[in-house]
């Protein structure tokens, strides 16, 4: 049934001038018809190259946003109109054009995982795999990181001639995770090497042996013949075990779920290919050119 699905899928992304671009969190069954996969900063950049007439973004709602950005002639489908982010809506565009008022010295770096009513409003945006090499590059030394406290921390203590601000945002299911899942993964696994995102909590990262990004830990994953301890969404514990059968991955916390990513489900995909499903992005020019100026500044400093 389900290689039917992908098998239609196929079809119409040729009959119909399709590209579908799948986070690193999608289930496997949509990550074997996407054209391309990766993080948010890697499909960031893929989305300016493309030649197609429309993209299916398959993954959550800023993902989309910021195709459409770089992208406005192109047709932009979410398969799932409720699959957001948490984090994105944590803090408001208000609260920081007021800190941008009193502190004019600071640049406001945001994670991609904002809106784009929140992203018009920062100077610069990055995500887990570019965040230290971009604010290491910007020349100015006082910043405000928002909306993920975990990241933001990670990258001041890696920066320390920086002047970091963060604020209290987080993903809810990262932050869930606790410095007794660690003890509890490591007694279980004891030879297993711990690869953390560095969304994680600041005591929980102090356990892992390797911390990157989603793509850093599948990198190192693969080109390693360790056990595995993988800390991070569930989602790509899976996906390692399906390409690297003879690995041994272990999932760090049962916790580390994220239903908005796993919401997505193949039929979705097959329907938004259709044109009887999902939700086409419109973004007016005016919030679209605002949100537009870090991502290019991001992709400019992480090039």
């Amino acid at each position: 049934m389900i290689r039917d699905i992908q098998d239609s899928i196929l079809r119409l992304k040729k009959e119909k001038d399709i590209a579908i671009l799948a986070h690193s969190y999608q289930s496997p069954d949509i990550l074997e018809i996407a054209d391309y996969k990766g993080d948010s900063y890697q499909l960031s950049v893929i989305a300016q190259t493309l030649s197609c007439s429309t993209v299916v973004m398959c993954g959550v709602r800023f993902m989309a946003e910021t195709l459409k950005m770089l992208s406005p002639e192109k047709k932009v489908i979410l398969p799932v109109a409720t699959a957001t982010c948490p984090m994105a809506e944590q803090i408001s565009p208000e609260r920081v054009l007021a800190f941008k008022k009193d502190n004019p010295e600071y640049k406001v770096v945001a994670y991609i995982n904002t809106t784009a009513e929140l992203k018009a409003v920062c100077d610069v945006c990055v995500t887990s795999s570019s965040a230290l090499k971009i604010v290491s590059n910007m020349k100015e030394k006082n910043i405000l990181f928002i909306p993920d406290k975990n990241l933001g921390t990670y990258i001041k203590e890696q920066l320390p001639e920086k002047n970091i601000i963060v604020w209290d945002g987080c993903c809810p299911i990262h932050n869930a995770v606790t410095v007794s899942d660690c003890i509890k993964a490591k007694k279980l696994h004891p030879n297993a090497t711990i690869l953390m995102h560095p969304e994680l909590p600041k005591e929980v990262l102090a356990y892992g042996d390797v911390i990157g990004s989603t793509s850093a830990i599948i990198n190192y994953a693969l080109a390693h013949d360790d056990e595995c301890i993988i800390g991070t969404e569930k989602s790509i514990a899976d996906y390692l075990s399906l390409v690297k059968p003879e690995g041994k991955f272990y999932q760090l916390s049962k916790k580390l779920m994220c239903h908005d990513m796993r919401i997505t489900t193949i039929m979705d995909v097959y329907k938004a290919m259709l044109g009887t499903g999902g939700e086409e992005i419109i973004l007016e020019d005016q919030l679209r050119l605002a949100a537009k100026n870090p991502i290019e500044a991001m992709i400019q400093l992480g090039g």
